[in-house]
């Protein structure tokens, strides 16, 4: 049964020669036929669709669902595809594909935002998710690539060795023995690729991808590996204590070497050394969470002035609508309550007002209206920018300071704008094409200088980071004059369902980088109050309308982190790579 071939081809009409010729017969060639066939051409793609699974799944470690143990799980087996790809352009499209089902699903959230974009079909959205994912997977492809190619360096200096041997032993016999009769040289063997090796490898390289993707193109540091690692809700923080010390790429780089557990107790030996290796490596992991508890023990109490976090619950297709703007301050003023003897810092959320402050003195009159005399308020809002002739050229998505006259005593400029959110790149040909940003209207936002602190008198200083600026490791605080508090206004109204707490959680590990508190506030949630140590003392739930009246935490005496910034989760993947290189050699 089956195709077989008839080799005379005598008995066989015309039709059934030629099956037989395509599936099998000796002049074209073997080939499988039927379903055989095709399961030959599907078996290259089992690898990559095993791992596009496992980057799918590394996904729910993420916030809200913090499977963080799956995320661990997924990352061994990863590493486990890319220990087993014979070739380089096998581990590069193993890597990829994880990284396309791992951004696609972890950042599901963006779909969302096309729903308040009338201007574009919301279908859009999905196809935007999938398209940023085929990107951001050049980040695990890099990192599987790096850490494949380190493993086999003492391979390629055997082999080299080799070589040279040969070269040399053949050399003296030239001339003594007719051309092609000269015996091979003995050579070494050449080492297989150490798994022990590979794994400290590719922590340090997924380190160096993670910061990378960071800086590359403006950067899109969204849910770094080490996120995993944030407890939900008032949990206790396990690890991110580390962050203090290596960052939070550097907690990507531990994440991946916890997961490297699961991957020695699978690896060849025997059952004692399976265990031996596995007891060591608990032993580590062990050592390091008490280091990180080390790290985020409780700080002296101390008094801090009082601060009002408000949370309006304003949807986005709310926000800007003419007809409720005076709906939506009365609902802002209601939250903020009355003055009282005590100084109050009340905190609004991004763009909590649709005037322009600088521009319209009756608008910063009535908000002055709510603030005690020795009140502050700091809100977000737009400030417009003219060219020289007058015209209006762009607009700065800001953060203003007001008293209680009403004065403007600070503003902030938001420095690092969401491509496509804030601003079109390209307008002039993709508004032709009927794309458009967004944000509702047709005039981009500027950036501003980066980061920056704020004097507000009375309540110290603060470090503002304006929405998806809290994202960025290492480039949240102007060092040269550190602040007492980072102050993080957004809108996360269309962020959907997945996106506030993960916004939440980065802004946790902020918080424990820098030794700062970190305040939100949100128009929809999650609006916070986070200890210098990432602790979440206080939140409101998403779509609550609510205020958070409690005291400003204090800091933290600045971090080693704080001090170097982002040479210190670079440093900590060269010794990765360095102590993996060693052990690939030692191992040979």
């Amino acid at each position: 049964m089956g195709c077989q071939a008839d080799p005379s081809g005598i008995f066989s009409p015309i039709g059934e020669r030629a099956s037989s010729r395509r599936c099998g017969g000796r002049d074209m060639g073997e080939r499988p036929c039927g379903s055989s066939w095709v399961m030959r051409k599907l078996i290259p793609f089992k690898y990559p669709a095993i791992a596009f699974g496992l980057g799918l799944a590394s996904a729910l470690g993420f916030a809200p669902l913090n499977w963080w143990f799956v995320t661990l799980l997924c990352m061994a087996g990863l590493m486990a595809l890319l220990l087993d790809a014979p070739r380089a352009r096998d581990v590069a499209w193993r890597g990829w594909c994880f990284g396309v089902g791992h951004f696609t699903f972890g950042n599901n959230w963006i779909a969302t935002a096309f729903t308040f974009q009338d201007a574009m079909p919301h279908w859009l959205g999905g196809i935007a998710v999938f398209l940023l994912a085929l990107y951001l997977a050049i980040f695990p492809m890099l990192a599987g690539l790096g850490a494949w190619a380190l493993n086999r360096l003492p391979r390629l200096a055997q082999a080299r060795r080799n070589r040279i041997e040969r070269d040399q032993r053949l050399s003296k016999l030239k001339g003594l023995i007719p051309a092609g009769m000269e015996p091979q040289a003995a050579t070494a063997p050449v080492a297989a690729p150490s798994p022990f090796a590979f794994i400290p490898l590719f922590a340090g390289c997924w380190i160096a991808a993670e910061y990378l993707r960071s800086i590359a193109f403006t950067g899109f540091a969204w849910n770094p590996l080490g996120a995993v690692m944030v407890a939900p809700g008032t949990a206790e923080p396990a690890w991110i204590g580390l962050t203090r010390l290596v960052g939070t790429y550097g907690l990507s780089g531990w994440v991946v070497l916890l997961s490297g557990i699961w991957l020695l107790a699978v690896l060849p030996g025997t059952k004692r050394q399976r265990w031996q290796r596995v007891g060591v490596a608990l032993l580590v992991a062990m050592l390091a969470q008490i280091l990180s508890a080390w790290l985020l023990r409780p700080p002296p109490p101390r008094a801090g002035p009082r601060i009002l976090v408000v949370q309006p619950n304003i949807n986005q297709n709310e926000k800007w609508d003419p007809k409720l703007q005076l709906a939506n301050f009365r609902r802002l003023s209601e939250l903020s309550g009355k003055p009282g003897p005590q100084p109050r810092l009340i905190l609004w959320p991004e763009a909590a007002t649709a005037d322009f402050l600088e521009l319209d003195p009756p608008a910063r009159a009535r908000i002055a209206g709510l603030l005690g005399p020795r009140d502050k308020v700091l809100l977000g809002g737009d400030a417009l920018i003219f060219d020289k002739a007058g015209e209006l050229a762009g607009a700065h998505n800001s953060l203003f300071a007001l008293d209680a006259r009403g004065d403007i005593l600070g503003r902030y400029d938001k420095a690092h704008l969401v491509p496509y959110g804030e601003y079109l790149p390209a307008r002039t040909i993709l508004s032709a094409i009927g794309l458009s940003r967004l944000v509702p209207g047709d005039v981009d936002f500027w950036s501003g200088p980066g980061p920056a602190t704020m004097t507000v008198p009375g309540f110290g200083k603060a470090g503002i980071q304006i929405c998806y600026e809290i994202i960025f490791s290492g480039q949240v605080v102007d060092a040269r004059n550190r602040p007492d508090f980072l102050f993080n206004p957004s809108n996360d109204a269309w962020f959907g369902r997945w996106g506030p707490p993960q916004h939440l959680a980065q802004a946790r590990l902020r918080a424990v980088e820098e030794g700062l508190p970190v305040i939100r506030s949100t128009p929809t949630g999650i609006s916070a109050v986070v200890d210098a140590d990432g602790r979440l003392l206080h939140s409101l739930p998403w779509h609550q309308a609510g205020a958070i009246d409690a005291v400003l935490p204090p800091p933290r005496p600045a971090t080693p982190f704080a001090r170097f910034g982002n040479l210190l989760p670079l440093l900590f993947a060269a010794l990765l790579v360095a102590g993996g290189i060693a052990i690939a050699f030692k191992r040979r």
